[in-house]
């Protein structure tokens, strides 16, 4: 397979497929990958995506398949939506040619996490959009695979909705906060108040660990908490309320969070460690949601 080398990319190049049959995805796939064998100062592709289109591809591929990265879905997408970005940001950093130069086609695991249940989904779309924002300086060019065998047509319609390259584009801050404006469950009658404005990491594992989270669940969950208050400064109160493994800690903060990325945007050092405030909070815990409230904010984490 021959194709003319793409012209040098100064920023994200963000795209869409969606197929429904195997002809349609190979149709997607193999030229975008052939753009990336053949692009200036990359290295290979990677394609990353179920094991059967994998399969589909090292047999079209051929002997050009020794060149291109294939890597199982599920092997990438191993948690929330914001370990996704922690991958994607780790990879690029780690592996990219320079000014972030590598094609990557990625397909969601659409029939796991992301998929089951609209909060989940509304989580991988906001990670779509905000991705236009969070790799806007990176000469990356990612192909995002969508199945509708898999994907359903909610999914599909918002997704594009998260892709520069299709008609409904939206502005990622605009469709962020429509997804925010969806009010959350309120907390519930009992949920306990800790004392103080600010909760304490030894309060918090306390409490978790009657639960019934393991000691080391505890004290991931007690540490993100105090990370997130941390990060978000001076607080109203805070509650906590669930069982294992479902723990929720919801901080009232002060002042409002009017930054759509935060706690998206990767520290100089991803691995996880304390200190690095709500990236820590979205790596450990299944949802951190962020709503505002007059001139305060309600941040709401479920571990589990």
């Amino acid at each position: 397979m021959t194709t003319r080398p793409a012209p040098p990319q100064s920023q994200f190049d963000h795209r869409m497929a969606v197929f429904r049959t195997d002809e349609e995805f190979l149709g997607a796939a193999l030229p975008f990958l052939t753009e990336g064998l053949v692009a200036p100062a990359e290295p290979p592709p990677v394609a990353i995506a179920a094991p059967g289109n994998l399969d589909l591809l090292r047999d079209a591929l051929g002997p050009d398949a020794k060149d291109v990265g294939l890597v199982p879905h599920t092997d990438w997408y191993t948690g929330s939506a914001a370990n996704a970005i922690a991958q994607g940001a780790g990879y690029l950093a780690a592996n990219a040619g320079p000014g972030g130069r590598i094609h990557l086609l990625m397909e969601p695991v659409w029939a796991g996490r992301a998929g089951r249940s609209p909060r989940e989904t509304a989580e991988w779309i906001r990670y779509e959009a905000l991705a236009n924002l969070l790799f806007a300086p990176l000469a990356t060019t990612a192909l995002c695979a969508y199945d509708t065998r898999v994907a359903g047509p909610a999914i599909v319609a918002a997704a594009r909705r998260a892709h520069p390259d299709t008609c409904v584009y939206e502005d990622p801050v605009r469709l962020a906060a429509e997804l925010d404006a969806v009010p959350l469950p309120p907390s519930p009658a009992d949920a306990e108040r800790l004392p103080g404005p600010a909760p304490t990491a030894d309060a918090v594992r306390t409490w978790a660990t009657v639960q019934g989270l393991s000691a080391a669940d505890a004290e991931l969950f007690a540490t993100a908490v105090t990370e997130a208050a941390a990060a978000l400064g001076p607080l109203d109160g805070a509650l906590l309320w669930g069982e294992a493994p479902a723990c929720v800690c919801e901080l009232r903060a002060a002042r409002r969070v009017d930054d759509p990325l935060a706690g998206f945007v990767p520290p100089p050092s991803t691995e996880l460690e304390p200190g690095q405030g709500l990236w820590f909070a979205r790596q450990v815990c299944a949802y951190v949601d962020v709503r505002a409230e007059g001139d305060g904010a309600s941040v709401r984490l479920q571990y589990g």
